[in-house]
């Protein structure tokens, strides 16, 4: 195994200049919903918290959230919409420890600030060479497959291609897939699939549009709602025809969240935008690996859901973002949104599943 975690570099909080720092102050909530003025919003980092003359890291965090003292010292990071009167809330705008709260950026990072001021190629784009991003991403996912837990991202670009589809299948069987984030089209697209072996009316394979092919995923859709459960619908499907059987199967979960433009939607696809937030963000709390291909909405969502780092078994190690897409937009858009810490790739989504199945699954 050639793979191996980064070790984390815990700020030196013996420094006078942060040995002398005030405890974090906090603010009582007064109204449902409502922080308290100058609260303090979090990153995708590490944060450090004051408490009684001692630093204590924020164990779990996500972007945009406050952070809330509750009984025992305990620190969560919690969304704006679920705070409540009498929450004790982080305020503060610094973060250079001088009000508390200390962000801790280079944590990671092997020879902070060696970085060359001038260069060429920084950025991410179509003519960027991705050789070496394959070899670490199988490795880290080598690792991750037994030592983490690997969140996929998923628009349904990935089941409009046969190949495309029976490498995630692959990967799902292999042990490679922790859980599935997605919406109602990949879904419904999947188990056209699966039945009629089109995906929008088109063959999987030939890319053929077939004869009122427009109305098939309507009737899969209308059919799986008849079915009353989309776990009644996927019963009689062979486990490998279809995504979604293959998770059903190695009991993989699915969280399929609902947008103002779906056809249907399937049984399952969740419709409240924070019930699927919730849903999608009990992933992203365990997430040490998260792999966003073709979906830019569900990869900013996640992104934002998803911090540079996870606390495991009492160890701050990195958690990794990719985003996979043919558009240099869509790939860059996760970074301009906040989410610094992730890598793009510019490729077809067809042949990055095919390599990592070729590069990952036995036999």
């Amino acid at each position: 195994m050639s793979f191996k975690l980064p070790a984390y570099r815990e700020p030196d909080f013996r420094q006078p200049r942060l040995l002398d720092c005030p405890d974090v102050a906090v603010r009582r909530v007064e109204k449902a919903g409502v922080a308290p003025d100058n609260f303090h919003a979090t990153t995708i980092f590490p944060e450090y918290y004051k408490l009684g003359g001692e630093w204590k890291l924020l164990s779990q965090s996500r972007m945009d959230c406050t952070v809330v003292l509750g009984g025992g010292g305990n620190l969560e990071a919690k969304e704006f919409r679920r705070l409540q009167p009498g929450d004790m809330v982080a305020v503060g705008r610094t973060e250079d420890g001088s009000e508390g709260i200390y962000v801790h950026t280079a944590g990671f990072r092997e020879n902070p600030g060696l970085a060359e001021t001038f260069a060429f190629r920084t950025g991410r784009s179509r003519e960027t060479s991705y050789s070496r991003d394959y070899d670490r991403l199988y490795e880290l996912l080598r690792f991750e497959k037994d030592n983490g837990y690997i969140v996929w991202v998923l628009g349904p670009a990935v089941v409009f291609d046969s190949d495309s589809k029976k490498a995630m299948i692959s990967l799902i069987e292999d042990g490679y897939v922790h859980a599935i984030l997605a919406g109602n089209a990949l879904a419904a697209h999947d188990l056209e699939g699966a039945v009629l072996k089109t995906a929008l009316g088109q063959d999987i394979y030939t890319q053929e549009s077939l004869p009122d092919g427009h109305y098939h995923h309507l009737d899969i859709i209308n059919r799986a709602r008849a079915s009353g459960s989309l776990g009644e619908f996927i019963g009689g499907l062979a486990a490998d025809a279809s995504l979604i059987c293959a998770c059903a199967k190695n009991n993989i979960p699915v969280v399929l969240a609902g947008s103002i433009r779906d056809d249907g939607p399937l049984p399952g696809v969740l419709a409240d935008v924070y019930a699927a937030q919730d849903a999608m963000r009990a992933h992203a709390r365990k997430a040490t690996t998260v792999l966003c291909l073709a979906t830019q909405l569900h990869s900013i969502a996640t992104g934002n859901m998803t911090p540079a780092y996870q606390v495991v078994d009492g160890v701050v190690r990195p958690a990794y973002i990719f985003s996979v897409d043919v558009s240099e937009f869509a790939v860059n858009k996760l970074r301009d949104r906040g989410t610094l810490e992730v890598t793009s790739i510019v490729t077809n989504i067809q042949d990055f599943l095919v390599n990592l199945s070729r590069n990952l699954v036995k036999g």
